[in-house]
């Protein structure tokens, strides 16, 4: 099990503003002080590669927050860390999640002489207005041209949009749609707006600022989404991410499919795969408070926990089951310790399959095209 390949998941907390519908750990703060921060992601880095094993690195990702506003010299001290302290894959794949603004766009050469192969671009939307409600700071054109420059540097390119806004038509959606086809990109990431606790946006829904677009209306525009992919040979291979054959995000890939990955950067989540079995890690939410402890302690894991087979199978199931190529229960079995018989309602799972909603093929189970919408309560029914 330990011979498996891993991933290396890198968390920059800072940006610019905070997105109303963004729950993940992002920070806004007048300086950064960037020496500081270099060395304790490499101390970190070291750290995390010498508890792990130094196992084989599939991937390396660089998430946020906004990592695009780290300078390049970071970047690659970042990677050159990893490189020292895991063993690198040759075929590694290293992302960069980037924001489209003009100071950050001017950045993509170094990012990529700096080692990042692959770019994760935050578009959002084409449309100005949808722009301004999505509280981004960049606006329609800026995103144009940061795709267009980022894929005249990096050979590898993805962006994300968001949909289901509002009051938005078919047809807009429609639109959307076809202008993030012409770019010729061989990944996007395509999010139904999702109202999160503690965003800005649940207090305006809170206060009726908006109401959120009905269920039947967004499964209508997830529907029109798998079509329009499906037709341009970028059909999705998990709910939410479509890409060309053989264009898969490689890190993603690993938290679905249940693969260890190490973790560091405030607030970072990993999972660990050694000879205690698996573990669940997570660092210091507060910036300050993760780069205190890893000064002190060389890490700024805040929490880790023994996973219990019982609970890794659910884990695996849940994450396994957002894949278009589904799960394979012997693998699950094999690699969380548990009795799957135990875990999978066999009766629902039968029943599920002559509805419609689940593919059964020996030991492997997949979500029908129908089922994708209404993932959770599928998964509700299936899990003991």
């Amino acid at each position: 099990m330990t011979t498996l390949p891993w991933g290396l998941y890198i968390h920059w907390p800072f940006c610019v503003s905070k997105c109303p519908y963004c729950d993940f750990n992002s920070h806004v703060r007048e300086s950064v002080d960037q020496a500081r921060w270099r060395a304790a992601l490499v101390k970190e880095i070291a750290s995390a590669g010498a508890r792990a094993g130094k196992p084989t690195l599939k991937s390396i990702f660089f998430g946020g927050g906004t990592p695009s506003l780290m300078p390049p010299e970071t970047v690659a001290a970042a990677i050159a860390a990893a490189r020292r302290h895991f063993q690198a894959s040759p075929e590694i794949e290293i992302t960069l999640e980037a924001n489209p603004s003009t100071v950050e766009a001017s950045r993509f050469a170094a990012l990529k002489d700096a080692g990042i192969n692959r770019l994760s671009m935050g578009i959002q939307s084409f449309d100005d207005e949808a722009l301004r409600f999505l509280g981004r700071a960049h606006n329609a054109q800026e995103a144009r041209t940061a795709i267009q420059a980022a894929t005249e540097t990096f050979d590898r390119v993805s962006f994300d949009l968001i949909y289901a806004l509002p009051d938005q038509s078919a047809q807009h959606w429609r639109g959307q749609l076809a202008e993030a086809l012409g770019f010729g990109t061989t990944h996007l990431s395509l999010y139904q707006l999702t109202i999160e606790p503690n965003t800005g946006f649940q207090g305006q829904v809170a206060r009726g600022v908006f109401t959120p677009m009905d269920d039947d209306t967004a499964a209508d525009l997830f529907e029109l989404t798998q079509e329009r992919l499906q037709a341009a040979g970028m059909p999705a291979y998990e709910t939410s991410n479509h890409a060309a054959p053989g264009q898969e995000c490689e890190h993603n890939l690993i938290y679905w499919r249940g693969q260890p990955y190490a973790a560091v950067g405030p607030g970072a989540h990993g999972r660990w795969l050694g000879a205690q079995g698996w573990q669940a890690t997570r660092c210091h939410n507060k910036p300050e408070r993760w780069l205190e402890a890893v000064e002190r302690d060389g890490h700024g894991v805040d929490e880790q926990t023994v996973i219990t087979p019982q609970e890794r199978a659910e884990e695996m199931l849940m994450m396994g089951l957002r894949l278009a190529e589904g799960i394979n229960l012997s693998w699950i079995e094999t690699a969380s310790g548990a009795d799957i018989a135990r875990q999978v309602n066999a009766g629902a799972a039968q029943q599920l399959s002559r509805d419609g909603w689940l593919q059964q093929d020996n030991n492997r189970l997949a979500l029908t095209s129908k089922a994708r919408p209404v993932a959770n309560s599928v998964l509700a029914q299936l899990l003991v």
